[in-house]
């Protein structure tokens, strides 16, 4: 496969060939869904674009619970086929896919009554091992009281009788869907970030393509398309606005919170999932944090920044410290982050019984959309996606085959694993922080190499104790599309969420590797790290709001000045 770094040189040539050429296919969203679809488009031989407004992954696809999971909650609800798909979908990205993205991680559930639960639960997590060909992970346990307490020692006396655990997989979901968009670019498609879809174009009846602004410097433009395909999650509504028809189906928003704190501060062995009123709360292991979530709230209020206000974290507080001998406070989080689901309308009033399953509408000629889904299933959304597309375009074109399709950095990447040791002695770098580094960039390492190579400065920590290396800041402007310090902070690297500054001290010095890369002068520098500062003051204080509604006016003062600006 052809490597493709998007870069800003790649921006800029993408741009004039998008005005001067008709594509087959323009998918108008750079989440994971939007992502997938341009992948899947391009592997089967038809011309693509792909615009998002802002950043890949900078909506739901990077606030998630970073779980490719089946949804062991879903068996509950009888959803056999959403199950069996993810779980087929699962083994996908864990073994062939994104082996270098997605691993396992493993949950304790506990047992808080006798007999029946054991049987009710054990029953349900047995068919979650073995629905969609799951058994591509170990096989979940039964643990008596004695044993829970060994791997999860920070539970408290009265947490648990007994516990079950069992597997899953995790990702870092802004770098899967980063990855998969620069995958789709190397296949042939045309990606292009903070380029924001203002109408459609219409042929009569027909959509024809769309009207776009170039945020970065404000100029308009059009690309013209055989099919538009709206992949933008919980926008959905507003582009069956744009195209003057009623919406096919109603996509709500529903808001989901996550909490980061350090791993020292639960005494923990393994992830945890318990019940609440609601739903359920994960604890997972994500290096050497915890991320802990999620809320499930209807959310009507400003979709471009969600709030998590102070109700809902404490409201994961109160849960998580339930269960906890050592309760974790308020001053031990170092990360908070806020997302919403696209959940499909249904008749029921609460979000948490609406769809998690996709749909994909034609609702008039050249139109496409697809909403819904989980993070899990994207590939299969995409594909059906693509399916309808190429029935409108009317002409022959291959299946889907990106479930044979490896994303970048993968191919090769267990047998480059496998060789890490002697990759570290290469590189003059700790084996700790060469695996951390191929659990991000697969076998697209050896760019970071070469970058070290030439410069040996950035083999250096971002700032002291950093799990992120200078070279990767420059990795993600010459490679990874990221055009804004905000870009790199937030969804390149986790700094935003990982840090107890929230990344306060790392913005002057990634915004100093990076400002060459993209031409800035100073002040456009010291504009980007006010907006970033200011991002995060906001979200301290919404944090400490009372309800969504003070969260979210909190959040949106600072955003004249947090936004980044071209």
């Amino acid at each position: 496969m052809k490597t493709v770094p998007l870069s800003p040189r790649y921006r800029a040539e993408t741009l004039g060939n998008l005005v001067r050429e008709e594509v087959d296919v323009l998918v108008v969203g750079g989440g994971v869904t939007g992502a997938g679809v341009a992948l899947d488009a391009a592997s089967r031989g038809l011309s693509v674009a792909l615009v998002e407004a802002r950043d890949f992954a900078a909506g739901t696809s990077s606030r998630s619970s970073k779980l490719i999971h089946g949804g062991l909650r879903y068996l509950e609800q009888l959803d056999f086929k959403l199950v069996r798909e993810a779980l087929k979908e699962r083994g996908l990205l864990l073994h062939k896919l994104a082996p270098h993205l997605v691993r396992p991680v493993q949950f304790l559930v506990p047992l808080r009554h006798r007999v029946w639960e054991r049987g009710y639960i054990g029953a349900g997590v047995t068919l979650y091992d073995t629905l969609g060909g799951a058994r591509t992970l170990p096989r979940h346990r039964h643990l008596s009281k004695r044993r829970a307490f060994e791997v999860a020692p920070g539970l408290a006396d009265d947490a648990l009788i007994g516990a079950i655990q069992y597997y899953d997989a995790q990702v870092d979901d802004a770098r899967h869907t980063m990855t998969i968009a620069r995958t789709a670019a190397e296949q042939g498609a045309s990606v292009l970030t903070r380029a924001r879809v203002t109408s459609l174009l219409r042929d009569g009846e027909r959509v024809a393509g769309a009207k776009i602004t170039d945020l970065e410097n404000g100029t308009e433009f059009e690309v013209r398309a055989k099919v538009v395909v709206s992949a933008t999650g919980v926008w959905s509504d507003d582009m069956a606005e744009s195209a003057g028809i009623p919406a096919p189906f109603t996509v709500r928003a529903s808001k989901g919170i996550h909490l980061v704190v350090p791993r020292e501060k639960i005494d923990l062995g393994t992830g945890l999932i318990l019940r609440t009123e609601k739903s359920v709360l994960f604890v997972i292991p994500w290096g050497r944090h915890w991320i802990v979530g999620t809320t499930d709230t209807e959310w009507d209020l400003d979709r471009d920044h969600p709030a998590a206000s102070g109700a809902d974290v404490d409201y994961v507080l109160d849960h998580l410290n339930a269960v906890l001998r050592t309760p974790v406070t308020h001053d031990d989080i170092e990360g908070v982050y806020a997302g919403l689901r696209p959940l499909l309308a249904a008749k029921a009033a609460a979000t948490t019984k609406l769809s998690r399953e996709h749909a994909v509408a034609h609702p008039v000629p050249g139109l496409v959309i697809v909403a819904g889904g989980k993070y899990t299933t994207y590939r299969v959304m995409a594909a059906d996606t693509v399916d309808v597309v190429v029935d409108e375009l009317g002409r022959p074109a291959p299946p889907s085959w990106t479930d044979r399709l490896p994303i970048a950095g993968a191919e090769g990447y267990h047998e480059l694993w496998e060789d890490r040791a002697a990759l570290a002695s290469r590189m003059g770098l700790p084996l700790a922080r060469v695996e951390h580094l191929l659990q991000r960039y697969g076998t697209r390492i050896w760019n970071l190499v070469e970058l070290i190579g030439e410069r040996p400065e950035l083999a250096s920590p971002i700032t002291d104790g950093s799990e992120y290396l200078k070279a990767e800041a420059v990795y993600a402007v010459s490679h990874e599309g990221a055009l804004h310090l905000e870009d790199v902070l937030t969804r390149r690297t986790r700094i935003s969420i990982e840090e107890s500054d929230r990344g306060v001290a790392a913005a002057p010095v990634v915004a100093g590797l990076i400002a060459p890369l993209l031409g800035w002068d100073e002040t456009r520098r010291q504009r980007e790290i006010a907006g970033y500062l200011a991002r995060v003051e906001a979200e301290r204080s919404a944090q400490e709001a009372p309800d969504d509604a003070v969260a979210n006016a909190r959040r949106n003062d600072a955003s004249r000045v947090a936004e980044p600006v071209g």
